[in-house]
């Protein structure tokens, strides 16, 4: 049995991420480390970030570094909220580069898209139907 989610970004610079996310989540870490940084964003999930640096040595060259795939999209970060206005324009307001603005999309959620320094998307969304 699974108890608890967490998803970790890799990213270029830890700090820069964290003050980032800071701003999006509007809270603090429960973790933040030399290696990774964690939000901790319902009771079951949280979201990581781990420097490149640092899964490149765990990684051990099976895989290419991470960084070569820097400002490629990476991964999604679906977000669901009712402050969706808001968190869009701190996001904005924090560095990060919108992609497709918000807008009502074919499977009936109102959502805008923004890109992180490290090429993560990051989809702020409002459920429209319930």
């Amino acid at each position: 049995m699974i108890d608890q989610v967490q998803f970790i970004l890799y990213c270029k610079d830890q700090k820069r991420s964290r003050d980032f996310y800071c701003e999006i989540l509007a809270k603090e870490p429960i973790l933040d480390v030399p290696g990774m940084t964690e939000f901790l964003l319902t009771e079951n999930t949280k979201l990581g970030l781990m420097p490149e640096s640092g899964i490149a040595k765990i990684l051990n060259n099976k895989t290419p570094h991470p960084s070569l795939g820097s400002c490629i999209p990476r991964c999604e970060l679906y977000l669901i909220t009712d402050d969706l206005e808001i968190i869009f324009g701190r996001a904005i307001d924090a560095g990060a580069i919108i992609i497709s603005k918000i807008a009502l999309r074919d499977w009936g959620d109102t959502v805008g898209y923004l890109m992180d320094f490290d090429g993560n998307i990051i989809a702020l969304a409002q459920k429209t139907i319930k």
